[in-house]
């Protein structure tokens, strides 16, 4: 093992050096000697966002409980560091042991954001490992990708060994096996890809050929050996309950986006909004049940000290068992003066006495996700919540102590008119006047209301995956036009860079063609282009103008027939019931929530056991 040195007078030139340097409160400390597996588990993100994901701590967890594997982890270096990493020649390493993370063998890359794909080639290239896997020895490190963004991995398939599709608690420990049982056969490289290919869940592409039309589009995408599956079927975790959840908590030494506990409620959502891909790739909803969770909860206050706890799920109020978890959280909590906070709240379900108690001992501000401005749009996107709901919810909260909320809306969504947009000013507006039209408000304190609007990206497996994406030059018209119709000043506007939304499109829905536009981005040093202080759309329009491909191939519509890039993939929800969703955004008609009537989106398939399945409610 070499474990690198002299990182000290590195970290005196940097800032925030306790990003790269480990020993935090809860990491796991093992001796690399006595593992038989190593994998360096990776967020193509700085610190302080990685750091904020559940998915990482809850992997990092169930591997290190392995006593033949340790999981160490690393991130993507800022911009001062890896300036530092060059000029010394100091290869990518983990937190944990300062070790090179080509001596692993395993690099595991989490995927949750298009905008990271950059951040995952200049990865490698600073750990040394070549960035096609075409390209790997016997002795390179395997690199796993997993996580939402590969449900469709072809934009960055020739740069990974295999993918791990849906959730993994299970399946890592599958693939771990299999590594010590193909180690021991002394197998090829190409011998454990193989092996796991056969897995379920498990998508290797290079057992995978891809053929084209001459229109570009996909004309056929089939295996080129028997142990490649024709379809590569989700994994989920059918009980929730049985499954290991982390007890202790990494602990930074510097804040992070999410600086806090969380605690998993449930999986899924019973809402079916036809532009969230969470909803759909998540499904079937399965809950943890309230014993469960308050277990969670105390074992992480007392291995954690932190002063708050989340709760993370989709939709956290559509819990069936809230208010009993509420009372027994509360009173825990409050107990030990932690204060508990929820994710954006459906309007439509608000509950002032839950928040009222939930902030008894920090108060928050309030987030309300309306999506769209009319009601016309709401019904398009299947978002079901009225205006009324919103000026009510609005109205309890304001009444309740309140004086500054959030909406969540958006633009460029499929079928949208600029009647739609100009209705978010005004239902921005209404939310303002029904402040002061309240006889139980305090007038002294001034409202504040913040619209932050996003520009609608298409994904994969949802009813709107055939739709056009509006190219930058709508979008920007559309925020402007929105700016013009808000004139009230207690209206905060914030908007996305339209440019990043119609590149995140792009990733989202392209093919394998795009990982020469990656290769080629990477060499003109594109990298961090989640920050807007990093992107240079100049490097990504000549990296495409290069390799001669056309963006808005990309974000064009497709038609029913169309062979998607995502195609080899089932994740239960059937692609009938998609189109059928998307017929029906046409028309603006709704379908009910799961709760409410099942759609027979095929979902219920999926679960072995009917333990917190909604679908068998």
């Amino acid at each position: 093992m070499t474990k690198i040195k002299n990182l000290d007078k590195v970290y005196s030139r940097v800032q925030k050096a306790t990003h790269y340097c480990g020993g935090e409160l809860n990491s796991v400390i093992k001796n690399p000697e006595d593992v038989q597996i190593r994998y360096a588990f990776a967020f193509p993100d700085t610190y302080e966002v990685g750091m904020s994901h559940l998915g990482m701590k809850i992997l990092y967890h169930i591997l290190n409980q392995r006593e033949d594997t340790y999981c160490e982890r690393v991130f993507a270096p800022w911009i001062d560091m890896e300036e530092e990493m060059r000029k010394e020649s100091i290869p990518l390493f983990t937190n944990e042991t300062q070790t090179p993370v080509k001596e692993f063998d395993f690099l595991g890359i989490t995927l949750q954001y298009e905008m990271c794909y950059s951040n995952i080639l200049n990865m490698l290239s600073l750990a040394d490992i070549p960035l096609l896997a075409s390209e790997r020895g016997e002795d390179d490190p395997f690199v796993n990708g997993g996580g939402p963004c590969a449900y469709n991995s072809e934009p960055i398939a020739d740069f990974f060994d295999f993918f791990t599709i849906g959730e993994g608690e299970e399946v890592i420990g599958e693939l771990m096996d299999a590594f010590k049982e193909w180690k021991k056969e002394g197998g090829k490289r190409a011998d454990y890809l193989k092996k796991i290919a056969k897995i379920d869940g498990i998508y290797v592409p290079s057992l995978y050929d891809v053929t084209y039309n001459e229109d570009g589009t996909i004309k056929s995408m089939s295996p080129n050996c028997p142990e490649a599956k024709e379809k590569i079927r989700k994994r989920i975790i059918s009980d929730l309950d049985s499954v290991v959840y982390p007890d202790k908590f990494i602990v930074p030494f510097s804040g992070i986006v999410h600086d806090r506990a969380n605690i998993e409620v449930f999986r899924g959502c019973i809402r079916g909004c036809r532009f969230c891909q969470a909803g759909m790739i998540y499904r079937p909803v399965r809950e943890k049940s309230a014993d469960t969770l308050v277990n969670d909860a105390c074992a992480l206050i007392n291995s954690t000290g932190y002063e708050e706890m989340g709760l993370s799920s989709l939709s956290t109020s559509d819990y069936t068992d809230l208010q009993n978890l509420a009372d027994r959280l509360l009173a825990l909590t409050e107990k030990e003066k932690v204060s508990l906070s929820l994710p954006s709240l459906r309007v439509d379900n608000f509950s002032l006495d839950l928040m009222e108690r939930v902030q008894k001992v920090r108060k928050s501000g309030l987030t309300f996700a309306p999506e769209a401005g009319s009601q016309r749009m709401r019904d398009v996107i299947n978002k079901n919540v009225s205006e009324e709901d919103l000026i009510k919810s609005a109205t309890l909260a304001f009444e309740g102590g309140w004086n500054s909320v959030k909406l969540y809306f958006m633009i460029g969504l499929p079928y949208e008119e600029y009647d739609d947009i100009k209705g978010i000013a005004d239902l921005s507006e209404k939310v303002v006047d029904c402040y002061y039209n309240s006889e139980k408000t305090n007038k002294r304190r001034p409202v504040s209301v913040t619209l932050s609007v996003a520009s609608f990206v298409p994904k994969p497996f949802t009813p709107f995956q055939w739709a056009a994406q509006d190219s930058m030059e709508t979008l920007y018209e559309k925020q402007l036009f929105l700016k013009e119709n808000i004139r009230n000043r207690k209206i905060r506007y914030n908007y996305h860079q339209n440019d990043i939304s119609v590149l995140e499109g792009v990733f989202a829905r392209g093919d394998r063609r795009l990982s020469k536009v990656l290769l080629r981005a990477h060499e003109l040093g594109c990298k961090l282009d989640g920050w807007n202080e990093c992107f240079d759309l100049e490097k990504w329009k000549r990296a495409f103008s290069d390799c001669g491909i056309d963006m808005n191939f990309y974000t064009r519509a497709r038609s029913y027939d169309e062979i998607l890039p995502w195609d080899i993939i089932d994740i239960g929800v059937s692609r009938e019931f998609m189109k059928n969703e998307n017929e029906k955004a046409r028309l603006a008609s709704v379908t009910p929530n799961c709760r409410e009537k099942c759609s027979g989106c095929g979902a219920a398939s999926l679960c072995k056991t009917k333990k917190g399945c909604v679908c068998f409610e």
